[in-house]
């Protein structure tokens, strides 16, 4: 008994750790160049080709960047204003059904775009919910630029939610009883210690938010349509291009987007480890 206890729990060998070593090593590689490489032939590709460079002369390619910056602005805006109320509620406050709230709000991030599309229109739509009252108003959603704006704010407002409640909920509340007892008012209070505590998840939820504004594909097309100048956005135009033969303009637009999504990620990470963001010291 004691000699097959010794076996069992035999020291592994050099050489076995090295084989493993190796096997996870070149596992890891393979990962890294399946997730990579295309990202890089398509920019490679832009880069060589000048592609790039002519986007920023493209009409409908120009027309399009100017536009997703626009929306997302927009979106951006309205996904804090919006946001940022309900997610003070959800990190401060339990009530009964909270858990199906916070499921609710995090839906859309999950949901396939096209799905989101199709729910939008069956609210805003000519038919929909909302949709026939605002009708007879003479007010017309769908395949707008708002229409742009609202798919943005969907998709996109979760993750500011999702953040900004982490954040929130994590700043120590014996820090603002304090401020309370030192004769803060509450808007001071919000101002001076709360945000400023949360400010780093704050900022990063505001990034990944715009970030995924502006790759937002599936609901844009599916609520918004693709007329150029009006809610082709930048996603739309990789589509469109590509679909129309132009596979340099799409190749290019699509350049634009991964440089774009790599900055915010770069960023992310720079807020979240401290480097280009330290709001709570001043607190």
């Amino acid at each position: 008994m004691t000699g097959s206890a010794g076996a069992s729990t035999a020291p592994v060998s050099r050489g076995d750790r090295a084989i493993a070593g190796r096997g996870v090593t070149l596992i890891g590689i393979v990962v890294a160049l399946f997730l990579g490489l295309p990202i890089a032939a398509l920019v490679v590709r832009s880069l060589v080709e000048g592609a790039l460079r002519d986007a920023f002369v493209n009409p409908v390619i120009l027309d399009a960047l100017i536009l997703s910056l626009v929306t997302t602005s927009i979106s951006l805006v309205l996904s804090l204003v919006l946001g940022l109320p309900l997610a003070m509620v959800l990190a401060r406050r339990r009530f009964r059904g909270s858990s199906l709230v916070e499921a609710v709000v995090d839906l859309p991030s999950v949901l396939p775009p096209s799905v989101a599309g199709l729910g939008l229109l069956l609210v805003f739509g000519r038919r929909g919910v909302l949709g026939a009252p605002l009708d007879e108003l003479g007010i017309s959603i769908p395949f707008t630029t708002f229409a742009v704006i609202l798919a943005q704010v969907f998709v996109a407002a979760p993750f500011f939610i999702r953040s900004a409640r982490t954040g929130l909920a994590g700043v120590d509340r014996d820090l603002e009883d304090a401020a309370r007892v030192d004769g803060a008012s509450e808007r001071r209070l919000f101002r001076h210690i709360t945000i400023p505590l949360a400010g780093t998840a704050l900022v990063a939820g505001l990034v990944m938010c715009w970030a995924r504004a502006l790759g937002e594909f599936g609901a844009t097309i599916m609520f918004a349509g693709n007329i150029v100048g009006r809610t082709q956005t930048l996603p739309l135009a990789v589509y469109a291009e590509f679909q129309g033969g132009d596979l340099d303009a799409s190749i290019a637009a699509a350049s634009i987007l991964v440089l774009a999504a790599f900055v915010v990620l770069v960023v992310v990470r720079g807020i979240r480890s401290g480097r280009f963001l330290d709001l709570s010291g001043g607190a």
